[in-house]
């Protein structure tokens, strides 16, 4: 298991459009990928999941995998939070 914490770097926060590029890209694995802020932790597989958790700009949240192909995982979900995010 692999757990690592971001930063959100979108101004937005975590809103629809990144997570859909989120989810969509969690789909590519067979880890369980979950988010974590606070207290909370939701499954990374669904719309309702992510907007639950109403993240905004500036907070910082942990994403932790669990699986066969967790590297991988990570290697492409710190790409997202990383570069991708602040362009969303």
């Amino acid at each position: 298991m692999i757990t690592k914490d971001y930063m959100i770097t979108a101004p937005q926060g975590l809103h629809a459009r990144p997570a859909t590029t989120l989810i969509k890209l969690v789909k590519n694995y067979k880890s369980t990928i979950s988010l974590i802020r606070g207290e909370k932790t939701v499954l990374l597989n669904s719309m309702l999941n992510i907007l639950s958790m109403n993240i905004k700009g500036g907070e910082t949240i942990s994403i932790c995998i669990a699986g066969e192909d967790e590297f991988e995982a990570l290697a492409n979900i710190d790409q997202f939070f990383t570069q991708e995010l602040k362009d969303l």
